[in-house]
């Protein structure tokens, strides 16, 4: 009893408030209100993608777009994988995941369903895609695959061009070719 009447006579003579802390004042407590954070709208892709494949996005909903050292319609070789060494010309490239489909090159056997009674059932082959850091530029004229250079021209036209051979590949000459060859065939899958 006697220590308790000690330590409550010790308390009072420290005159402890219920805003003070050992004598010392505080503020008084305020109230922050939380930052608001807006929503993200789920990426929305034009592309078919597998249910496993994510796709990073910008703040504004719009896949995240990588630079790639190779365009459609150069002719690279590829330098890993179970192709290695193989040269084919690029005809789709998918700037989300850094891929590119090579023409007759990673070739996977697909099983397909028929689709009607009378209709059979078959096993086709498609070209998978390939990450472009396997593949490098290739000149035809001298056999020689090649990193990418860029370069300004007297013009003042931004071109790329193969570090080896010091072979100029965005040419208008080129661009023509395959301006001609993609209207050819889109004339042929219409008709």
């Amino acid at each position: 009893m006697a220590a308790m009447a000690a330590l409550q006579s010790s308390m009072t003579a420290l005159s402890l408030s219920s805003n003070s802390f050992l004598g010392q004042r505080l503020p008084p407590p305020t109230i922050y209100a939380a930052p608001v954070t807006s929503k993200e709208k789920p990426c929305l892709i034009v592309m078919r993608l597998k249910r496993w494949e994510r796709k990073e996005c910008k703040p504004n909903s719009l896949p995240v777009l990588h630079k790639m050292h190779v365009k459609v319609g150069d002719t690279v070789k590829v330098i890993a994988g179970r192709d290695k060494g193989k040269i084919g010309e690029i005809t789709k490239i998918f700037k989300h995941n850094s891929k590119v489909i090579v023409n007759e090159i990673n070739l996977k056997t697909k099983h397909v369903k028929s689709r009607e009674e009378e209709e059979q059932g078959q096993i086709i082959k498609i070209e998978a895609p390939i990450h472009s850091s396997n593949v490098m530029l290739y000149s035809k004229e001298q056999n020689v695959a090649s990193r990418v250079g860029h370069k300004t021209l007297e013009n003042g036209k931004r071109v790329r061009y193969l570090i080896k051979t010091g072979e100029i590949i965005d040419s208008v000459e080129n661009w023509k070719k395959l301006k001609e060859e993609n209207s050819k065939t889109e004339v042929a899958t219409t008709a």
